[in-house]
């Protein structure tokens, strides 16, 4: 059965006005499309991550075992607000050809692609690495120091990182909370200031989710750190089969940022039998590459 992304979840609980944008904007964010999603009656919860498996062997006629255990640790998954505001000049909006409600909508998938771009940058850099600091923490908070490949990139705010990522019920997840809960409404007229603070009427209109991520496991993720523009130190195939030998079971995808896929199509360009140029990577060994802007080519090394 196919799991249910957040792209999916958000558009099954918003309401009609919300579709069309979430739906529209959410193209240049993949970690939205295509992460898996569950909804919380809530706006947190608790889960138990195990970090290790029990020892289980043979014995000898007569002779007893050793009881043992998995390790489990608890871990709290927080829901944030989610909240993409616009407004605008009422006069500004009335004086549309197509009418004020166009106008308000060209204004309001705007906003909304731009918090969807945060959500995804979210993802991975979450509220301390580079995101926003309200938001949920991010793949980058939840790596283990086992799952993670050094590429050995030293430039200061020119590195980026390769994410393999494990979706599904006891991997990676996005969570809305409210039971899924996607508000939003009609335009409303109020006050508005602007920048020295006198008023003018305009247009409000805005959507509330809350949102967060879970990551289930330390082998949901894994990654490839400090990727540069430094000979040597960019990604190839033997940096991506390191990493998917540091999973117990393949990841479900690669996201990395452009920069990176042309490196690994360069890498296979100077080691194929004819020399010839190689096709844009797609995949390795089956696992889909997706491209994504939510990363950054100026990471600083960590």
């Amino acid at each position: 059965m196919a799991i249910p992304t957040l792209l999916d979840v958000m558009k099954r609980n918003a309401g009609d006005a919300a579709v069309g944008l979430i739906d529209e904007t959410t193209k240049n964010t993949p970690e939205v499309r295509l992460g898996a999603a569950r909804t919380i009656s809530g706006t947190s919860y608790d889960t138990t991550v195990r970090i290790s498996l029990p020892v289980a062997g043979f014995r000898g006629v007569n002779e007893g075992v050793v009881a043992s255990k998995s390790e489990y640790a608890n871990r709290t998954v927080g829901t944030f607000i989610l909240n993409p505001r616009w407004e605008c000049d009422k006069a500004l909006a009335d004086a549309n050809e197509d009418g004020p409600l166009s106008y308000v909508y060209e204004e309001a998938e705007a906003i909304t692609a731009a918090a969807f771009q945060a959500l995804g940058k979210q993802f991975y850099y979450g509220s301390k690495y580079g995101g926003q600091t309200k938001g949920h923490p991010g793949l980058r908070d939840f790596v283990d120091s086992a799952m993670i490949i050094d590429a050995g990139g030293s430039t200061e705010e020119g590195a980026t990182t390769v994410w393999a990522v494990r979706f599904g019920r006891k991997d990676v997840r996005w969570v809305l909370g409210k039971n899924g809960e996607v508000k939003t409404g009609d335009p409303w007229i109020e006050s508005l200031l602007d920048k020295n603070g006198n008023k003018y009427t305009g247009y409000v209109q805005e959507i509330l989710a809350r949102v967060g991520l879970q990551v289930g496991s330390r082998f949901s993720i894994g990654c490839i750190k400090n990727l540069t523009a430094e000979d040597g130190k960019g990604l190839d195939d033997d940096l991506m089969y390191d990493l998917i030998e540091a999973f117990k079971q393949p990841p479900d995808m690669f996201f990395m940022t452009k920069r990176s896929r042309k490196q690994l199509r360069s890498s296979r360009t100077a080691t194929n039998a004819t020399g010839a140029p190689a096709p844009l990577p797609t995949e390795v060994e089956g696992i889909p590459i997706v491209r994504t802007d939510s990363l950054l080519d100026t990471e600083n090394p960590w």
